[in-house]
Parts: structure tokens; sequence; C-alpha cells
């Protein structure tokens, strides 16, 4: 199954729109640097964590560089989900020079 891949100027658009932000990279990347408002849900805790993830509408998914969102988009596409892979992932939005923030996750 094909999975949607969008770059980071599609993900700033749908983003700003409200469409939902995962990112699925471990609790200490996540920490150091992410997109503004991107829930995390580690690709280990996908699973476990699915009723977290909103079932109406289009879900974007993210990582380091796109591998893990990939896999997580291929686990959720098979649960029903609506979703979409970024492209180049977080360190895409930050070569892109989009706005970031770090701190734990609240």
């Amino acid at each position: 199954m094909d999975i949607p891949e969008i770059d980071v100027d599609e993900l700033y658009q749908r983003f700003t729109a409200g469409t939902p932000l995962v990112d699925v990279r471990e609790p200490d990347e996540f920490a150091g640097t992410r997109v503004p408002g991107a829930r995390s849900i580690p690709l280990g805790e996908v699973p476990a964590r699915v009723a977290e993830i909103p079932t109406e509408g289009q879900v974007m998914l993210i990582c380091g560089k796109g591998g893990r969102s990939m896999a997580a988009a291929g686990f959720l596409r098979s649960q029903g989900f609506d979703v979409v892979n970024v492209l180049g992932g977080t360190e895409a939005w930050v070569a892109g020079g989009f706005p970031v923030e770090s701190g734990p996750a609240t």
C-alpha cells in the first residue's frame, strides 16, 4: 500500500490549518527540536496508544528523516487511519527555516 508523502512546505500549510501532527521520534529527540504543537507518540508506543490519534480527517506523521514515520504510517493505514508521511522529517523542517521548539513534552 502506498503512503502519501508531503514536503515541509505542505506540512506548514496543513498544520497551520489544524491538521494534527504526530512525532514518532523517541522522547529525547522530541525534547531536542520539534515542530511546535506536534504530539509525541514514539514509534514503539504507537500500537498501544492508537486511541490517542484522531480518527476523523487526516493525520500527518513525522520523525527525524522520514523512515520511522513511514513505518508508523503503514501500521496506522492498516488500522484504517488516513495518514501522510512528511518527507525529510524534522531535519527538513529545521533546514527549511520553519519555527521550532524544544524541551520536554507537556
